[in-house]
């Protein structure tokens, strides 16, 4: 620790930042309430999908992936955030994202958890994930995907967890009011951390490490994601463009996440002196950046279909600009990218309220954009089935599948929740040590 920050600055920054572990409020109790009754709600839900199958669904054999596949996107998309803020900008030297690490972080973990779930919840039978295991062939994409999610969680649990140690030595030698199993927990994830010169090395090493290794990972799981639509013979889906168009969209919406939850957790954990104006600005401009790469990534996915506009393809692109997922489409394109873009250009936009409106609309977008991606091909096949019955031809999702997926959403938000009920949202040390930083620099 840095000599030019006194004891009395310290213990400040100690306080502020582990408060929101030793006095909890009521209102946090009502939000975990909430969330469980959503979750309970959507357990039951998939009761009755377990009980009656999946015809309970709206489901059939056009649209065979519906809404639980958009929102797997969504949720792989949303955990690119771990990435972006973690490692890229941390690695790029970007100071001011320090407080928002961990919280990147947490995000990233809590959306790759309920991805893999709700894959489980849309087959029909989840006993069958083991045949995937065990009977996986390397020739299938499905396969490549459940090996790149298996890592890319373990890496950004050992990335979290790494970067929490020192703090939970904090954590262990100043919350002693905390219950005594919470404080046995400190003490055993604290692995016997002193701050040493040599454990710092050694730590730093092994950061650096898994912060360089999670990139490629992040960015592959996203493509991977991508080539199962690209693989499969669909209009819209046959397209190289699918991997940097799934990347940049997945960028975009995470920074978008990091914003909402810095407005609201600034708000009720009182952190406006560590989450400043700078963090909302740096962040409005970082967001305008990556909107302008998904908008190009946007042009290239449809400029050629639309061009051409031939056969099944031609049909399937004017069902979405003119026909009756029109509103929906252009909602997403204007709403969710042109106009945040144009918004965001003026400093007045990126400070915390109009950011925290533009990032809803952002995130609004991204996951409507799922819906419009994976919905509308799969009721435009190339080798249409002969005679089907008229519910193979629409498909709105079954009360089922809503309360599943809202229940998923509140899955997400319960994790993230309970670990930064459990862990200091922003890193102590590295806080300490950069604010010693800038004394000495003054």
């Amino acid at each position: 620790m840095d000599n030019t920050l006194n004891q009395a600055e310290v213990e400040k920054i100690e306080h502020d930042l582990l408060n929101h572990i030793t006095h909890r409020k009521k209102v946090h109790n009502i939000w975990l309430g909430f969330l469980l009754l959503v979750i309970a709600i959507g357990i039951f839900a998939y009761y009755r999908q377990l009980r009656y199958g999946l015809i309970v669904t709206s489901m059939r054999d056009y649209t065979s992936w519906g809404v639980y596949i958009s929102n797997f996107v969504f949720f792989v998309a949303i955990s690119l955030v771990g990435s972006l803020v973690s490692s890229i900008l941390k690695l790029s030297k970007a100071e001011w994202s320090t407080p928002l690490t961990r919280l990147s972080e947490v995000i990233a973990i809590a959306s790759i958890i309920c991805a893999a779930i709700i894959i489980i919840v849309d087959m029909g039978r989840p006993d069958r994930f083991i045949n995937v295991l065990i009977y996986g062939r390397i020739q299938s994409p499905i396969i490549w995907d459940v090996i790149i999610i298996a890592t890319y969680l373990g890496l950004s649990v050992l990335l979290l967890y790494t970067s929490l140690i020192p703090d939970l030595a904090i954590c262990r030698d100043k919350l002693t009011t905390v219950p005594k199993w919470q404080q046995k927990l400190y003490r055993i994830l604290a692995m016997n951390w002193k701050g040493t010169p040599k454990q710092n090395a050694i730590l730093l090493q092994i950061s650096t490490i898994l912060s360089i290794t999670i990139i490629p990972v992040a960015f592959a799981i996203h493509t991977v994601t991508s080539w199962l639509f690209s693989t499969t013979w669909r209009p819209g889906w046959d397209s190289t463009n699918l991997g940097p168009y799934f990347v940049s969209g997945a960028l975009m919406a995470g920074a978008a996440v990091i914003v909402i939850a810095m407005y609201f957790l600034r708000k009720s954990l009182f952190l406006k002196e560590y989450i400043t104006l700078s963090h909302f600005d740096n962040m409005g401009k970082l967001l305008v950046l990556l909107s302008l790469v998904y908008l190009y990534f946007n042009i290239n996915e449809y400029l050629g279909p639309a061009f051409k506009m031939v056969g099944v393809e031609g049909e399937h692109i004017t069902e979405l600009f003119t026909g009756k997922y029109a509103a929906m489409y252009w909602l997403v394109q204007i709403g969710g990218l042109i106009l945040p873009i144009v918004v965001l250009i003026f400093k007045k936009a990126r400070t915390p309220f109009p950011l925290m409106v533009v990032s809803f609309m952002v995130i609004l977008g991204a996951w409507f954009k799922r819906y419009i991606i994976v919905i509308p091909s799969l009721q435009h096949p190339y080798l249409p089935i002969q005679d089907v019955d008229e519910s193979y031809l629409h498909y709105i999702p079954s009360w089922e599948e809503w309360a599943i997926t809202l229940a998923s959403f509140g899955g997400v938000l319960f994790i993230i929740t309970l670990l930064l009920r459990l862990f200091p949202l922003i890193p102590i040390s590295e806080t300490i040590h950069e604010k010693s930083a800038k004394n000495s620099a003054s």
